[in-house]
């Protein structure tokens, strides 16, 4: 029986080491490029480090396994129990953290626009803190969202009836509300005599290529739209690896149980 959960145990772990492999080899290779970019300067260190825990936990639990160790067994359940207890928390954080917020309709428009006070209040500091916003918007400005879309060169009436992500109609457009008068996806006219609005999006608008609306709260709703969708896709898998640290908790239990139990019966025989 011990043998059994034993090489089970170290079956299930040789594909975790598998799956570290894979992370760790990831994240070397966005270090390898983390001087371009700070999208993958953020990207990287999580990666490597989840990387390099998948790894650990693989070697632990297959040196356990294959060598009948209840020590390290022992150790290497406490590391998983953890690494579950973490996992079902941010689980459940990121579903709560993304339960409100959606794109507002717009009469006439293929797209949707953001609103910021839509949206946690968790998630509006973190974009609304200005060390943070910095980093995102040079994340935007590389990934060239906006200069993509400005190369479509398409008509009003094309542009109106497009399906644009969050970002692109947060960050690469004015607000409808301000009425604007199209020229391009990316460059808007002011209309004669324009002062401000109740929206302070209109303000912050520039057809400065690089500017656009990158500060507008209009953008930082895009981002959090983006982050939404992104974050219920990561506690989806989240779940479905759970379940899969859990069968190896268990196999893992009981084999630490058996080892126990064979290390000890000479001494009672």
């Amino acid at each position: 029986m011990a043998r059994c959960s034993n090489g089970l145990l170290g079956l299930l772990n040789a594909g975790v080491l598998v799956l570290a492999v894979v992370v760790l080899g990831g994240g070397i290779w966005l270090s390898n490029r983390a001087a371009t970019t700070d999208c993958e300067r953020f990207m990287e260190r999580p990666v490597v480090a989840l990387g390099v825990l998948l790894l650990a936990l693989s070697l632990a639990g297959l040196a356990g396994a294959l060598c009948g160790a209840s020590c390290l067994l022992w150790l290497y359940l406490l590391a998983l129990f953890l690494l579950i207890l973490a996992l079902f928390i941010f689980t459940v954080f990121a579903f709560v953290v993304t339960n409100r917020g959606a794109g507002w309709v717009v009469s006439g428009r293929g797209y949707r626009e953001y609103r910021l006070g839509d949206y946690s209040t968790w998630l509006q500091r973190r974009v609304e803190n200005s060390a943070n916003w910095a980093k995102i918007r040079s994340c935007l400005q590389d990934g060239k969202v906006c200069e993509k879309l400005g190369a479509r060169r398409e008509t009003m009436d094309q542009f109106v009836g497009s399906n644009l992500s969050p970002i692109q109609s947060g960050c690469c457009k004015p607000p409808t509300g301000c009425n604007f008068a199209y020229v391009s996806e990316t460059v808007w006219t002011k209309p004669s005599g324009f002062n401000s609005t109740d929206d302070p999006d209109c303000t912050t608008w520039s057809n400065d290529q690089t500017a656009l609306c990158y500060d507008c709260q209009s953008c930082k709703a895009g981002v959090l739209a983006n982050l939404k969708n992104d974050w219920k896709k990561i506690a989806t898998v989240n779940i479905i690896f759970l379940i899969f640290l859990i069968i190896v908790y268990s196999v893992g239990c009981c084999a630490f149980r058996n080892n126990r139990r064979d290390n000890s019966y000479p001494a009672w025989k």
